[in-house]
């Protein structure tokens, strides 16, 4: 089953560094894991980009979750995370089997940031397949975890 998930954590900044190099900082807005399977399609990534852009999750004037990343212009910083996808029912090593490859997972990645980077947001990245440091300031804090498996299932009601 195809899906892509997105951890998302509202911050007041954050920044991420390879081999003690920044490679990558934003100020107030949004961090974003994201991990890919390697049944991951377009539709997807277009489901996911929307969700985390348009997700009221920013305070209005009283104090209320009532705007979005959009209407605050937000920065994004993106951070490609295979181990979203870490099954862990059986014994005590998470098992990555359901995240895509490193080839699938680069291009699936490199489609998400271009998706981000056309919503006119700030956008800042990680590096794909290195060892990252990232450091953040959780505001909220409030973090929230994306699936785009989720739009087809029954909301309740």
């Amino acid at each position: 089953l195809a899906s892509l998930r997105a951890l998302i954590q509202r911050v007041s900044e954050a920044s991420v560094t390879v081999e003690d190099q920044e490679v990558g900082r934003i100020g107030s807005g949004l961090l974003v894991f994201l991990g890919f399977t390697s049944s991951d399609e377009e539709t997807d990534s277009l489901y996911l980009v929307d969700k985390v852009v348009n997700l009221r999750i920013f305070a209005d004037d009283d104090n209320r979750f009532n705007r979005s990343a959009l209407d605050v212009g937000a920065e994004l910083l993106l951070i490609s995370q295979f181990t979203l996808y870490a099954d862990t029912r059986k014994g005590r090593r998470p098992d990555f089997n359901q995240a895509a490859g490193p080839d699938k997972a680069r291009e699936a990645y490199e489609q998400a940031v271009e998706l981000f980077r056309k919503t006119g947001l700030t956008v800042a990245t990680g590096q794909f397949q290195e060892y990252m440091q990232v450091h953040i300031q959780n505001d909220g804090p409030v973090t929230i975890m994306l699936d785009s498996a989720d739009r087809n299932r029954p909301r309740r009601g």
